[in-house]
């Protein structure tokens, strides 16, 4: 990821130390860091939607003040980061945005055409519904990787251990694609397959040896090893072979099944999005 241009989606509750391995690790590999601090606005008033054609929406005084405290601290909280990246000296920009939940995914998104990956901080977890739609906007609407829980990973961007959760569908696929950099600096690559089906049109009869086929022929170092869950729930499946193996990164697909499931009955993509231990580099 040498001279990459990252995006950093942080919210306004951060601390410098939190930003700490990121900004150096970033530091040594020339990377541009485009920081972008997130805030909910305070819901818009219903009774502003009614107002007549051509006439001004009458919002109160004190919406305006909770709106324009909102944004105020996000403005802080971004001079903080520049003067950390002036400290540091990482080249970087840092930029705001304070808006509504159902209008964030659109800053996001846009900000996210043009870098090479994507980081969603720990400290936005705090603002469950930001977090949400920030990592949504990420997976469904910019054509970059995401990495979770990257800020408290010690081997950021320069993973030792990786561990790939396999399987044939095109949401894994494009997560590998998207972490190739990362793979081919990685000493060890594990493609682990979880119950795979061995049918001749789903993961075939020797499960994970396509892709290992295929990073090998990038330079990387590739085992593969097929597990079965047990019963278990996948996503707990993944962190257990994780620590198994000492994988400092999990790289996986996200939505194999649509939001609406997910949300309904969990998956594998919730599980992962709801622990903070382990780093993850998810693409959809």
């Amino acid at each position: 990821m040498r001279n990459a241009t990252i995006l950093i989606v942080c919210g306004r509750h951060g601390s410098d130390a939190e930003l700490s391995v990121i900004v150096e690790r970033a530091r040594g590999l020339g990377a541009h860091l485009a920081f972008l601090v997130v805030g909910l606005a305070p819901l818009y008033p219903l009774y502003a939607y009614g107002a007549t054609p051509y006439s001004p929406a009458v919002v109160s005084d004190e919406w305006q003040e909770m709106f324009q405290s909102e944004r105020a601290k996000l403005e802080t909280r971004a001079q903080e980061i520049e003067d950390l990246l002036k400290r540091e000296n990482v080249s970087g920009d840092v930029s705001t945005v304070c808006r509504e939940p159902a209008l964030i995914p659109d800053a996001v998104a846009r900000r996210a055409l043009l870098c090479d990956m994507a980081i969603v901080t720990g400290d936005l977890r705090g603002e469950t519904e930001a977090f949400r739609q920030a990592v949504h906007a990420v997976l469904f609407e910019a054509p970059v990787g995401l990495l979770l829980n990257g800020d408290q990973a010690t081997s950021l961007l320069q993973p030792d251990n990786v561990l790939v959760a396999w399987n044939t569908s095109r949401p894994a696929a494009s997560a590998v694609h998207s972490c190739l950099p990362l793979l081919k600096k990685a000493h060890t690559v594990t493609i682990a397959c979880f119950d795979p089906d061995m049918r001749e049109y789903t993961d075939g009869e020797n499960p994970g040896s396509d892709v290992a086929k295929w990073l090998t022929h990038h330079g990387c170092a590739v085992t593969v090893q097929q597990y079965p869950s047990g019963g278990k729930e996948i996503g707990a499946c993944i962190q257990e072979r994780a620590r198994e193996t000492g994988a400092d990164l999990v790289v996986m697909g996200a939505y194999g099944h649509s939001r609406l499931r997910e949300a309904v009955f969990g998956g594998t993509t919730q599980t992962m999005f709801a622990q903070a231990d382990c780093p993850v580099f998810m693409a959809h």
